[in-house]
C-alpha cells in the first residue's frame, strides 16, 4: 500500500496522553463478565476505576454476526477453553452478547466513573454504531485477517488498538499496512490467544516480540492484551517498553461464564497497577547518576584518603602516609586521586585517620 504513515509516538485518548514516557494505560476488559445484568456492568465499571483502570472495555457482537452455528456443531468436539462450555458455542455467544441499547448508558457510566469507554465491535454495522461513543477502536485478535473491517475502523480517524493473538508476523504486517494507509494513531499489542488460564501459557506468550515490533515500527506505542494469570507478564512487558495493558476484569473468578476464570479481581488488579507504577518508577532514565536519596549514603560508604599516621606540616607525602577509609566528606580527596598527592607537601599537621583536603596540600 502506498503513502504509508509513520506510527505516532504519542496518542491522546479522552485527554490522557499515551507515549513511551507516559504512565502505563490500563484497560479493564469487562467483556462478558457483566453476566447480562446492566446493574452489574455498572458496578464493574466503578470497581475497575477503584482498582486503578484508565478505561473499561466491553465487546459488541451478535452471535449471528460472529460465529457459524453450523460450523461449530460440525466440529468433532469443542476445543481449548470452549471444551468446558455447557451450551453450544453459538448459544454461549448469544447469551453473552451485550444489549446494544446499553451502549450510551455504559459510556455515560464510564464518564461518571472517570474512565474511557472502550468496546470491540465485531461487524461493520456495530463499528458504525459504537463510533459515536468510543474515543478509540479495539480490533480483536480474531479479526486480524479481516482486512476490510480493519480498513473500515482505520478510516474512523480514531486511535486503533490492534491485538495480535494467534497470528504470525505476516498477519501483523498485513493488518498494520492497512491501518497505516489511513491512520497513524496505532497501538500494537502483543497477545497470546489462549483462555485456559493454564500456567503453561507463559511458555507461549513471548514478550520479546514487543521488542521486534518496536524495531519494525520505530517509535510505535506497544501494548499487551494478556490472558495469563497474575501480573508477571505485565511487569515483564512494561520493562520492555509496553505502555498499554489490557486484562480481563471481574469481581470473582468463581462465577460461571466464559471469561471469569482467567480474569483479575479488584484486589489483584489494584496490586498489578501498584506494582506496575513502582516498576515504571524504578526503570527511570538511562543516565547513571548519584541520586538525591544516595547522597548521604555516598558520604558514609565511600572511602577518602586519610593519614595513616600523625603527619607534620612540611611532610613530603608518600604512599606509606596514606590510608583509604570511610567516610568521604564532600571536601575529602578521593582514592582515585592518590597519584596526585605523592611528592606533594603538607601545609599543616594532620592527625592519624584524618581525611586530607586539597587545601592542606601544596
Amino acid at each position: 500500500m502506498t503513502n504509508q504513515r509513520i506510527p505516532s509516538k504519542q496518542i491522546s485518548i479522552d485527554g490522557k496522553k499515551i507515549s513511551k514516557s507516559s504512565p502505563v494505560y490500563f484497560i479493564a476488559e469487562i467483556g462478558s463478565n457483566f453476566d447480562q445484568d446492566l446493574s452489574r456492568a455498572k458496578d464493574l465499571i466503578y470497581m475497575a476505576k477503584e482498582a486503578g483502570a484508565d478505561a473499561a472495555k466491553f465487546q459488541h457482537y451478535t452471535a449471528q454476526s460472529l460465529v457459524s452455528d453450523v460450523g461449530f456443531r460440525g466440529m468433532a468436539a469443542n476445543n481449548s477453553h470452549q471444551a468446558s462450555w455447557k451450551k453450544s458455542v453459538y448459544d454461549t455467544y448469544d447469551d453473552a452478547s451485550i444489549n446494544q441499547d446499553w451502549t450510551e448508558i455504559l459510556r455515560d457510566t464510564c464518564a461518571d466513573a472517570g474512565l474511557a469507554f472502550f468496546t470491540s465491535p465485531y461487524s461493520f454495522d456495530l463499528v458504525d454504531l459504537v463510533d459515536d461513543f468510543v474515543p478509540a477502536h479495539k480490533i480483536g485478535s480474531g479479526d486480524i485477517t479481516w482486512t476490510e473491517i480493519i480498513e473500515h475502523i482505520a478510516r474512523k480517524d480514531k486511535p486503533v488498538l490492534l491485538a495480535t493473538g494467534a497470528s504470525n508476523m505476516a498477519d501483523v504486517q498485513r493488518a498494520m499496512n492497512v491501518i497505516l494507509g489511513f491512520n497513524s494513531d496505532i497501538i500494537l499489542m502483543q497477545c497470546n490467544t489462549n483462555y485456559t488460564a493454564s500456567r503453561d501459557n507463559f511458555n507461549y506468550l513471548h514478550l520479546n516480540v514487543v521488542s521486534k515490533f518496536q524495531e519494525m515500527y520505530p517509535g510505535i506505542i506497544t501494548g499487551l492484551s494478556d490472558h495469563t494469570q497474575g501480573d508477571v507478564s505485565v511487569l515483564g512487558a512494561v520493562a520492555l517498553g509496553v505502555r498499554v495493558i489490557e486484562k480481563h476484569f471481574t469481581d470473582s473468578i468463581e462465577r460461571e461464564g466464559p471469561d471469569h476464570a482467567f480474569s483479575m479481581t479488584p484486589t489483584t488488579w489494584r496490586d498489578m497497577v501498584e506494582r506496575t507504577r513502582d516498576l515504571q518508577a524504578a526503570l527511570g532514565i538511562r543516565e547513571k547518576e548519584v541520586e538525591a536519596n544516595e547522597k548521604e549514603t555516598m558520604v558514609l560508604q565511600r572511602r577518602s584518603i586519610c593519614a595513616a599516621r600523625d603527619l607534620s606540616k612540611g611532610t613530603i607525602i608518600s604512599e606509606v602516609h596514606l590510608n583509604m577509609l570511610r567516610p568521604c566528606p564532600d571536601d575529602a580527596i578521593q582514592p582515585f586521586e592518590a597519584g596526585q598527592l605523592v611528592g606533594r607537601v603538607l601545609l599543616r599537621d594532620i592527625k592519624n585517620g584524618e581525611h586530607l583536603k586539597w587545601e592542606d596540600i601544596d
